[in-house]
C-alpha cells in the first residue's frame, strides 16, 4: 500500500468520523474509499465496520448516565441483536464477492433512501412520550431483523433502528437514541468478531483509516458549528448514489 493510498484512506476516515458526528452516514465514505482502491466488496464492508468502531463507542459516551438506568430493560433486545448480527455476518461470509457485488448497489440505494428520509423517520419527542411500550414479540422480532441487516451491511442501520425503536419503545428521542447506540455497539462488535474470524478484514486499510475516524469524530463538533447539516446530508446522499451507480456499472 503506497503512502498516497494510506493518506487517502486516512482522509476518508477523517471524513467518515466527521460526517458520522454531524449527520450520520459516514459508512458510505469508508466503504466507498476502500472499494475505489480495489478492496473486494466483502472485505471493504468488513474493514469499514472495523474502522467505524471508535465512532460507535464515542457516540455512546454522552448517554452513559441514561444507559445505567435502562440497561436491564433492553437485555432482550441486546440478546436478539447478538443473534441477528451473528446471522447477518455469517450470511455475508457465505457469499462470494461476485454475489455480494450484485447485491451492493441495491443495498446502497436502500441505505441512501433511508438516510435521505432520516429527518422524517425520527420519532417526535411528544409522540414518543405518549407511546406505551409494546414489548410482546414485536420489539424483539423487529430488532432481530434490523440486526441481521446491521451484521450483513450496516449502512443506515442507526437510522433504521431509531425508526423501529420509535414504534415499540416509550420515552423521548434521547432515550431512544441511547438504546440505539447500545444496540449498535452490540451489533458492530458481533459482526467484527465474525469478520476477523473469517479473515476478510483488510488490516492495512483499517489501520490507515482508524486514526482519521477518531480525529474526524473529535473535530465533528467544530465542523457542525460551521457547516450546515443539510449540506453534509446532500454530500452523503450524492456519495451513496455515486457508489450505487459505480456498482451497477462494475458489479
Amino acid at each position: 500500500m503506497s503512502l498516497l493510498v494510506i493518506l487517502l484512506l486516512f482522509l476518508a476516515g477523517f471524513a467518515t468520523g466527521a460526517i458520522n458526528a454531524v449527520a450520520g452516514g459516514g459508512t458510505f465514505i469508508s466503504f466507498g474509499a476502500l472499494s475505489l482502491i480495489g478492496v473486494p466488496p466483502i472485505s471493504a464492508n468488513a474493514t469499514s465496520s472495523i474502522a467505524g468502531l471508535p465512532g460507535y463507542f464515542t457516540s455512546t459516551l454522552p448517554y452513559l448516565k441514561d444507559i445505567r438506568t435502562i440497561w436491564r430493560g433492553i437485555l432482550v433486545l441486546a440478546v436478539v441483536s447478538i443473534l441477528g448480527s451473528l446471522l447477518g455476518a455469517l450470511i455475508l461470509l457465505w457469499l462470494n464477492d461476485a454475489q455480494f457485488s450484485a447485491a451492493v448497489p441495491w443495498l446502497l440505494l436502500g441505505a441512501t433512501g433511508l438516510f435521505a428520509a432520516g429527518p422524517w423517520l425520527k420519532p417526535k419527542p411528544r409522540e414518543a412520550a405518549e407511546r406505551t411500550e409494546r414489548r410482546g414479540l414485536a420489539a424483539p422480532l423487529i430488532q432481530f431483523v434490523t440486526s441481521i441487516y446491521g451484521g450483513f451491511f450496516g449502512a443506515g442501520m442507526g437510522i433504521m433502528m431509531l425508526a423501529t425503536l420509535g414504534l415499540t419503545e416509550s420515552g423521548d428521542y434521547h432515550r431512544l437514541n441511547a438504546i440505539k447506540n447500545v444496540l449498535a455497539n452490540v451489533i458492530a462488535l458481533v459482526a467484527i468478531v465474525v469478520f476477523v474470524s473469517g479473515g476478510v478484514v483488510n488490516w492495512a486499510g483499517a489501520l490507515a483509516m482508524i486514526p482519521g475516524v477518531a480525529l474526524g469524530g473529535y473535530c465533528g463538533v467544530w465542523i457542525a458549528k460551521r457547516v450546515a447539516q443539510i449540506a453534509v446530508r446532500i454530500f452523503v446522499i450524492a456519495v451513496g448514489l455515486f457508489l450505487a451507480g459505480y456498482y451497477f456499472v462494475t458489479g
